[in-house]
């Protein structure tokens, strides 16, 4: 077996770089710098301290993700600024993040494994640990090949934070059957969490969730309809597990509305389908409310992300209201600025909502519309 150095990091701010690449010839919404200020978001939420960036254009993908030139550039940056971790912003393949820890001489993750440190920060329930630590040990499972030792090598810090971490074996026989336990409870969380809420809304048949773009404001939302205390932070993934409760919109109407965990832009198939069964919730609602930051420079890109996911989870053409939320962080210009194209291009990205609502839940601003949306939906 080859010996690996070991390298020494901090478990917490550490110094990286952010790494990414455009194709010339592929269609995207996000801009590269766009999308590696979205990493270096997820990177400080990660207590990472992302000091520089490099990106590169390229005709096609690179097996060694960069070309030959721009990798001696990056290690020279590297020695510059005294970067100990290389955060990539693609999902790399277990030969490309052992071909750069041995060029670069330094830690390297990628943008799976920095949203999977990030999930296992915020998992504060049985059932949202146990979703991180399937994701992890997925993650890690084709990374076992012989000569793994990649969590002894990195020691510890971001990427390797989370429940699975000490737990993670070479063998794959014992890693498979540690998915398949994990997976068992999970179902068996999910069957118990099923009959209380069963219980609990026996007579309502009416299901609303919200989902949107992570840190849109949907927990707020969540609160202000149901008079609620969820709690709401100014950060990704702040949450990861669905809270149900009963909304009050009349005399004769009452509804199941349920708070989901938010989407990311390259959110990881393996995390959708660790969490799925907390998306469920989603998918066996009559009506979705998509909440998203109208203040936000990416708003657009952040609405066509969301609607992707939805279609890959089988719920794309579910009704939808899309709520325009955090207007208390635009002033009075900035909205008629905003405003004279932002629904023209909302109505462009080819999705159909039941409606249109600009709120702040911030202020209690636009609830009584969104309730009223509600009501008509279901009459």
């Amino acid at each position: 077996m080859p010996k690996h150095k070991t390298y020494k990091t901090g478990p917490f701010f550490e110094r990286a770089v952010l790494v990414g690449i455009s194709l010339r010839n592929k269609e995207n919404n996000w801009s590269i710098d766009d999308s590696l200020s979205e990493l270096s978001q997820l990177a400080i939420a990660a207590k990472t301290n992302p000091i520089t960036r490099f990106s590169q254009s390229l005709n096609s993908p690179s097996q060694t993700y960069l070309g030959k030139g721009k990798l001696n550039e990056l290690k020279d940056l590297i020695d510059k600024k005294k970067i100990n971790v290389a955060i990539f912003d693609d999902e790399l393949n277990p030969n490309q993040q052992r071909m750069l820890e041995d060029q670069l001489k330094i830690k390297v993750i990628d943008r799976t494994a920095l949203i999977i440190d990030v999930f296992a920060q915020r998992a504060n329930t049985k059932e949202g640990r146990l979703q991180i630590e399937l994701a992890q040990t997925e993650y890690l499972l084709p990374r076992l090949a012989g000569q793994w030792s990649h969590l002894e090598r990195l020691g510890g810090g971001v990427g390797t934070r989370g429940p699975g971490e000490t737990q993670i074996e070479t063998d794959r026989r014992l890693v498979r059957k540690k998915i398949s336990r994990i997976k068992k409870e999970i179902d068996r969380i999910k069957s118990q969490r099923e009959n209380q809420r069963n219980n609990r809304y026996n007579n309502l048949t009416n299901n609303v969730s919200i989902v949107g773009y992570t840190n849109a404001g949907k927990s707020a939302l969540f609160n202000n309809l149901t008079s609620s205390k969820v709690i709401e932070k100014n950060q990704l993934f702040s949450t990861l597990d669905t809270t149900s409760r009963k909304l009050f919109i009349n005399t004769d109407l009452n509804c199941i509305i349920s708070d989901t965990v938010g989407f990311v832009n390259k959110l990881p198939p393996i995390l959708v389908a660790a969490f799925r069964t907390t998306l469920e919730e989603s998918i066996n609602s009559q009506l979705l409310l998509h909440v998203s930051d109208i203040s936000s420079p990416y708003l657009i890109e952040q609405i066509t992300v969301v609607n992707k996911q939805l279609n890959e989870l089988g719920i794309g053409n579910k009704p939808k209201i899309l709520v325009l939320n955090k207007k208390d962080l635009i002033s009075a210009k900035e909205y008629d600025l905003i405003d004279k194209n932002i629904y023209k291009k909302i109505y462009e990205t080819g999705i159909t909502y039941e409606d249109i609502i600009l709120s702040s839940a911030q202020e209690n601003w636009g609830i009584t519309e969104i309730k009223t949306s509600i009501k008509q939906f279901f009459n």
